[in-house]
């Protein structure tokens, strides 16, 4: 079996085939991950360059692992010692990287829409690690593997994503994933933070967080993201908290089987309280886990389609 796209640019619109199969692929994977060796040699000979333009610890160290763990060469670009500095294009820095014969590109850009402009300027497949408010869907991916690990199934569940949706790649990778594997999905945040119509998407909005933990099985906590001005739209971080943050008295208090992930790096005492973020109800550092067995999958998958 293989991938109907030979790039991972979103989870808009691949099949629930597409999905099921990642997600099968990175339960092999996640065994590997538990053995004495972790490496095999499904890659090797293949060459991957990771290309970050933006700022990234966990979803880079990640991929960088998970392409060591299947032993393909690992380039790392980082604008910051690259010619970029000296005013070369992003047309330029990608046909000089294509032209040292690389066979995938994993990319994250600021800018929505430059892992698409990728496929069209290079013959290597690419992996889309997150493009400005467009997408994340390596992230949507992990979050879907997690919540299937805990709760042995994603079909009928009922997910609320909570937080700063409007600057979240997570939020719409999520959506887009769990309502095609058959979630229920629904948001959750003050106005602010809610993309206008985005009930057009088939999504209920909550503006209440003791709601949302009451009506859904997991909750998905996205970090309000200072560096995209989102403080701006909230009166404090305080007042976010006080109306919005999920605490372990919330939980015991509407429902003490609520499964809570984050997808990190999380403001602690704002989306989540200390307790909650190291508590029994959290999946977090499985999340992280899982990350390397998902990304092991979509590079396995697209690496070999052609061989």
């Amino acid at each position: 079996m293989s991938l109907s796209n030979r790039h991972l640019l979103g989870l808009s619109g691949v099949p629930k085939e597409d999905l099921q199969l990642i997600l099968d692929t990175a339960r092999t994977f996640r065994e590997v991950l538990e053995r004495p060796i972790k490496k095999v040699p499904t890659l090797q000979g293949k060459t991957v360059v990771n290309l970050f333009y933006e700022d990234s610890t966990r979803t880079r160290i990640s991929f960088e692992l998970a392409q060591k763990r299947l032993s393909a060469d690992t380039i790392n670009f980082s604008t910051s010692t690259s010619s970029v500095k000296k005013g070369e294009t992003f047309k330029d820095t990608v046909r000089n990287i294509e032209a040292m014969k690389v066979d995938m590109i994993v990319v994250r850009h600021k800018s929505a829409g430059v892992p698409q402009y990728l496929t069209k300027i290079s013959k290597a497949n690419i992996i889309n690690a997150g493009d400005g408010l467009h997408e994340h869907p390596t992230q949507g991916l992990l979050d879907m593997y997690s919540i299937n690990e805990r709760l042995g199934r994603l079909e009928g569940l009922k997910v609320c994503i909570v937080g700063d949706v409007a600057h979240s790649r997570v939020a719409l990778s999520n959506i887009y994933g769990l309502k095609t594997m058959g979630a229920q999905v629904s948001v959750c945040g003050p106005s602010t933070m809610i993309p206008f119509g985005i009930e057009a998407l088939g999504i209920k909005v909550y503006h209440k967080i003791e709601e949302a933990l009451k009506e859904n099985d997991v909750l998905n906590v996205i970090r309000i993201q200072l560096e995209r001005d989102a403080g701006r739209r909230i009166p404090s971080l305080r007042e976010y908290h006080n109306y919005f943050g999920v605490t372990t008295e919330r939980i015991e208090k509407f429902n003490k089987d609520i499964v809570i992930l984050h997808p990190g790096p999380i403001n602690r005492g704002v989306e989540l309280s200390s307790e909650v973020a190291d508590g029994p109800y959290q999946v977090i550092l499985d999340q992280v886990t899982n990350g390397v067995a998902v990304r092991m999958a979509v590079l396995y998958l697209l690496g070999t389609m052609h061989s």
